[in-house]
């Protein structure tokens, strides 16, 4: 079974590779070429079944050169990305040839703990102590505690599950929206997306954690901050399109939200002449939420499982379904 992967990831796992028999593992070559070891195939040589793009692929510009490699193919079975969303049109591509795509939960942890670190800093008054202490200032700053909050999720995948995780044990109230309603350990509710305007107004944070598609672009628009609650926090680490930023701008004018936290946005890089960037009320940073030290090795982990998962033909962990894949 030949398995295509960057060579840096290989050197990594080669010995963890082993296990299994049979493995023929190729590289892609800075240059695009394919190799086996430190020999070039030849043209018609390298058809693989398994495809992983790691991080190393991405990083290195080289996801649009392995993306033709697969259509180049007959053989392709299954690729592994580390995305955790999968709205790129290329994917829909990918799986009408016939491939089983697995996304990524590896930068669920890290995310997580972007959403709750920028969320506590702003709602503690952490930047006014800052500032009396400059000055000399000796006054109390009173402040709202963590536990009398309520924290609304809009989604619960993977990533708004781990954010769950880590607030619940500061005691906030939280409520999930997501396609289905149902139960879960970590929140207190978990509604359908028709819920959303009857929870917006009672919710202090407000956090897009949901895919993009259909029926969530633009999800946050005019009415959707007009429903906000005055004083609360957006953080948003979905997709740039989940917001309309006309009427983010509108709403911070009201503070619906008071805050906006942006790591994602309609086109990246951010033009440097978007009034995001210094806009008293809006944190910008370059989709870096999933930039997390754990991310990489846990990425590893999960290929690793699923391929041992695919060889013995059991199911893959994340696997996308048909509806969640491309736009």
């Amino acid at each position: 079974m030949q398995i295509l992967m960057a060579e840096a990831a290989y050197l990594r796992l080669k010995d963890r590779l082993a296990v299994h028999p049979g493995l023929d593992v190729l590289c892609l070559a800075s240059d695009g070429a394919i190799k086996r070891g430190d020999t070039l195939l030849a043209e018609g040589e390298a058809d693989p079944e398994v495809f992983w793009a790691g991080r190393d692929i991405f990083f290195a510009g080289q996801f649009p050169a392995f993306v033709r490699r697969i259509h180049a193919g007959t053989k392709g079975r299954w690729l592994q990305v580390l995305f955790a969303g999968l709205d790129n049109p290329v994917f829909r591509g990918l799986i009408e040839k016939g491939l089983r795509v697995t996304k990524s939960d590896a930068q669920a942890p890290a995310i997580a703990e972007y959403v709750v670190a920028h969320a506590i800093s702003l709602m503690h008054p952490i930047a006014r102590q800052a500032a009396q202490q400059q000055a000399h200032v000796w006054k109390r700053v009173e402040f709202r505690e963590i536990a009398s909050s309520h924290v609304l999720l809009v989604g619960y995948g993977n990533i708004g599950r781990r954010i769950a995780e880590r607030f619940r044990p500061f005691g906030p109230r939280i409520s999930v929206v997501r396609r289905s309603p149902g139960s879960d350990p970590h929140a207190d509710a978990v509604a359908a997306m028709d819920a959303l305007p009857r929870l917006l107004p009672e919710a202090d944070l407000v956090v897009l954690c949901c895919a993009l598609n259909d029926d969530t672009r633009d999800l946050a628009d005019e009415a959707f901050f007009r429903a906000m609650k005055p004083g609360a926090i957006l953080v948003n680490i979905g997709r740039g399109a989940l917001v309309d930023e006309a009427a983010l701008r509108a709403g911070l004018d009201r503070d619906q939200p008071a805050h906006a936290v942006l790591d994602v946005f309609r086109a990246e890089p951010l033009a440097k002449d978007s009034w995001l960037w210094d806009h008293p009320k809006v944190r910008v940073t370059a989709h870096t939420s999933n930039a997390g030290d754990g991310v990489s090795p846990r990425g590893d982990e999960l290929f690793l499982d699923n391929l041992a998962r695919y060889v013995r033909g059991a199911p893959l962990r994340n696997e996308a379904r048909p509806d969640e894949v491309g736009l």
